[in-house]
């Protein structure tokens, strides 16, 4: 198994346990909107209790209190204002909860290398973690970072010089694995986390697997050969070399195994002498 199998399998354990520990968390920050599906339960009132669909003009008719504006109001809002209209002349201090039952009037959508491409309802502080765990994490052939791409004017800080251009955050994989909160980005309605492909190479020459191999940022000789499978018994050290396109032209670099390697490169082992 190669390095870069190793790596994901950690980072989609990681994952997969933060899903666990988001999925316990109650949505309470979630903002209701048109479609959403809110399940009421009105403790000892059983013919008050149900699922109820927030119609597109953000409200819906709840009985004995008529049309309920819902949408815009947090669930924990929303279920404070609704026992406050039947405490107003029908019940003495009525307890109840609202939840989501279904999430339709916000979604973000995941695209590039995951296992699951395709649109998210989004959840009630939801994050980046959760999502990519969600699209059942990132390939072998994901790159080192993950970007979150926003509606122009919803990301706080410097614009982009393009006013029609969207808002971009970059976040970086290795940070996001080792427990980063500032790279675990909090999700708005509309982004689109897309997971670009990581640059490849090739190996050839005097190594046990010859190949293309997917490669991160700052990526060695040394671990390009690593992912090949490590040079052979006659491969020489001393000489190896890449041939790289630089300007257009086909260029031989002679390298050391601590020189960093690009997406394209074509890394030769030669044969030993002796």
């Amino acid at each position: 198994m190669t390095n870069t199998s190793v790596r994901f399998l950690v980072l989609s354990g990681v994952l997969l346990a933060s899903l666990v520990v988001c999925q316990a968390q109650t949505a309470v920050s979630y903002v209701i909107g048109p479609q959403d599906v809110l399940s009421i339960t009105v403790f000892d009132q059983a013919t008050l209790s149900n699922k109820y669909t927030v119609e597109t003009d953000g409200t819906f008719t709840f009985p004995l209190v008529g049309r309920v504006k819902a949408a815009g109001l947090t669930l924990r809002d929303f279920e404070g204002e609704l026992k406050r209209l039947l405490a107003d002349g029908y019940f003495k201090d009525p307890q109840l909860s609202v939840a989501i039952d279904e999430y339709r009037s916000q979604r973000l959508f995941v695209v590039g290398e995951v296992r699951q491409p395709g649109a998210v309802a989004l959840a009630g502080g939801m994050t980046l973690i959760e999502v990519l765990a969600r699209a059942g994490s990132m390939l072998p052939t994901a790159s080192g970072e993950v970007l979150v791409v926003r509606p122009k004017g919803e990301v706080n800080g410097p614009q982009l010089p393009d006013a029609e251009a969207p808002d971009i955050i970059r976040v970086s994989l290795k940070e996001l694995e080792s427990g980063a909160r500032t790279q675990n980005v909090q999700l708005r309605d509309g982004d689109t986390i897309f997971v670009p492909q990581a640059p490849f190479l090739y190996v050839f020459g005097q190594v046990r697997n010859p190949g293309s191999y997917p490669i991160q940022r700052d990526t060695t000789v040394l671990q390009a050969l690593a992912l090949a499978g490590g040079v052979t018994e006659t491969g020489a050290m001393n000489r190896i070399r890449i041939v790289r396109i630089v300007d257009g032209q086909k260029r031989e670099i002679r390298v050391k195994p601590t020189d960093i390697v690009k997406g394209g490169d074509t890394v030769i082992v030669p044969e030993r002498f002796f």
